[in-house]
């Protein structure tokens, strides 16, 4: 019996090993041009380039989309905003915590708390009323925040997070 569950036990630390690679192989490099780079002062869980996670829009599509319907002050009127959550993109990585300091292109950035991304609906959009985001259009990458879901979001705290031509999210840790 003591054999047994040694084997056992052995066999599931074994198992939980390989997992452990095969997640860390679960995004290959980018075939496309890269949108996105996501970087941290600690270990990721994943990665593909050296110590970031580089992704392209076919990587960035494999995440679950959502939309939001806000105001912006950059926009007119009512727009649906689509895209992965930051949180989502964010854990992939194995981000889960602390400062993100998101850049543009540009070379903006702006410093967000993690938090921002489990209390809202924070999401990278990539489309604006079902048209993809283009630099001229502040994309590919814009972060939306649920503006008109949230009264407490219409705040210059709030509007200066929302970066556009996002090509960085860097956790500072």
């Amino acid at each position: 019996m003591r054999n047994f569950t040694f084997g056992f036990v052995f066999v599931l630390i074994l198992s939980v090993f390989s997992n452990a690679s095969s997640e860390t192989k679960a995004f290959k490099n980018p075939s496309g041009d890269v949108l996105l780079t996501i970087s941290s002062s600690r270990p990721l869980l994943q990665v593909n380039d050296g110590n970031e996670l580089k992704l392209d829009k076919e990587q960035l599509n494999k995440f679950d989309f959502v939309s939001t319907k806000t105001i912006t002050r950059w926009t007119d009127g009512i727009s649906v905003f689509k895209g992965p959550l930051v949180r989502d993109v964010l854990q992939a990585a194995g981000i889960n915590s602390g400062s993100i300091s998101a850049v543009a292109f540009n070379e903006y950035f702006i410093e967000i708390p993690f938090e921002d991304f489990i209390k809202y609906d924070v999401i990278i959009a990539m489309e604006r009323d079902g048209v993809p985001l283009t630099v001229r259009s502040k994309g590919p990458l814009w972060v939306i925040y649920p503006w008109s879901d949230f009264q407490e979001l219409n705040k210059d705290e709030y509007y200066s997070r929302s970066i556009w031509q996002l090509v960085q999210l860097k956790s500072n840790e």
